[in-house]
């Protein structure tokens, strides 16, 4: 709670001092539990998310608008490539292993966002302030050598949308259709809930019974993040098929 508390207090600071001086404020990369704490306690049009990427994880939340500030702002987040110089000797490199080299380094992981592997190469986006010391000082994960370099973005392929899958639901309730997603049975449904495991578009869900909306972005700690695409039909037997993009 007290974390919570301190959590509250930086924000209202960060979001205050961007409003009253007409200048932009960042956070470090925020969790889904530490993201739900800002959206339960700063003005929705007061800040906005930025992970790198559209649909990541791990963001950081900016205040401060063109509309405030009077002018624009680029986030200070950065994306770097780590590549295995010769990917034909490398190890089979896995996110653990990209993060693991990474915090070998000394580096604090709110500095660091969403990380992406694709073709065994790691994609990592992380803070301005940090991204010299991570080109500088990553040079192997777990038995391979690799080079850092910044780049624009990662590859269009490696962060595009799943495909659309259908599924069948007896309701939009988001209970009912996590159930259907994850193959659960709604009483181990109801139970995320209780745990605090469900958010919707990075704010906390306790209420199993809520409706989703086209576009959600669900994220289930344990069991993985899926875009509701909305309702396809329903069923001569009265159930709903859905259509989702499962991550």
């Amino acid at each position: 709670m007290d974390e919570e508390l301190q959590l509250k207090k930086r924000f209202e600071e960060l979001y205050n001092r961007s409003y009253n001086n007409g200048y932009y404020t960042y956070t470090d990369f925020l969790t889904l539990a530490q993201q739900d704490i800002l959206v339960k306690s700063v003005p929705k049009n007061g800040y906005s998310f930025w992970g790198g990427y559209e649909n990541a994880e791990r963001k950081i939340a900016c205040f401060g608008s063109e509309e405030i500030c009077g002018y624009a702002d680029t986030p200070p987040v950065y994306c770097v490539k780590i590549e295995p110089l010769r990917q034909k000797f490398a190890d089979a490199l896995t996110h653990r292993d990209f993060l693991g080299s990474l915090m070998a380094l000394g580096i604090k992981r709110e500095a660091l966002g969403d990380i992406i592997v694709f073709e065994n190469t790691g994609y990592l986006f992380c803070l301005e302030t940090i991204t010299p010391y991570i080109v500088e000082n990553c040079v192997s994960v777990r038995h391979t050598s690799v080079s850092c370099a910044v780049v624009d973005k990662p590859p269009v392929e490696s962060v595009k949308l799943p495909d659309e899958s259908e599924t069948v639901t007896a309701s939009l309730r988001c209970d009912a259709v996590i159930a259907a997603v994850y193959k659960l049975s709604r009483s181990e449904s109801q139970k995320l809930f209780e745990q605090k495991l469900v958010f919707i578009n990075s704010a906390n869900c306790l209420n199993a019974s809520q409706s989703l909306n086209e576009n959600d972005l669900v994220s289930v700690r344990g069991k993985g993040r899926f875009i509701f695409c909305g309702k396809v039909l329903t069923t001569k037997k009265g159930r709903m098929r859905i259509s989702v993009r499962i991550f």
